[in-house]
């Protein structure tokens, strides 16, 4: 076939015909009335959709996760400081993992870290949006943001 314009067979005869091209029918949308096949080579046809698909997931964006660590009882420059940080990472594209982390007795402190984990994503407001608010796992409690942005 030279593609001028779309024919119908019976099956016998399309796999007739690509047996004599040496070729493969390959169905290409089987929900179509009538179903719709081609005449191809099989194995350029899966190399082909492998190309593509792999070119799609090159050009798919990458997610970067950037962590920050605080203790329960952040100083205000500490806080300042990763604040910044933070704000950096957000207009870069990244999402940001602030995390408190509870060493020893310090778990007794735990509303003291929500509250230092809001605070920080009331301040990141304008950079990202809060995707996961502050949830505790073990000795850690995390909050995650990400980017208004996207680069």
């Amino acid at each position: 076939m030279d593609g001028a314009e779309p024919q119908i067979l019976k099956l016998r005869d399309a796999l007739a015909m690509a047996e004599e091209e040496g070729l493969d029918l390959v169905e290409i949308s089987p929900n179509a009335v009538p179903p719709v096949c081609k005449i191809i080579d099989y194995n350029k046809f899966i190399y082909e959709q492998k190309k593509k698909m792999k070119e799609i997931k090159a050009k798919a964006a990458k997610t970067v996760i950037k962590e920050i660590r605080f203790g329960p009882n952040t100083d205000d420059h500490d806080f300042e400081f990763k604040l910044k940080h933070a704000m950096n990472f957000l207009e870069d594209g990244a999402k940001v993992k602030a995390f408190v982390h509870f060493k020893g007795r310090a778990i007794v402190y735990k509303e003291q870290g929500e509250i230092l984990l809001l605070r920080f994503a009331q301040a990141l407001e304008d950079y990202g949006k809060v995707e996961q608010l502050p949830k505790l796992e073990g000795k850690r409690m995390f909050i995650f943001i990400a980017s208004k942005s996207k680069k």
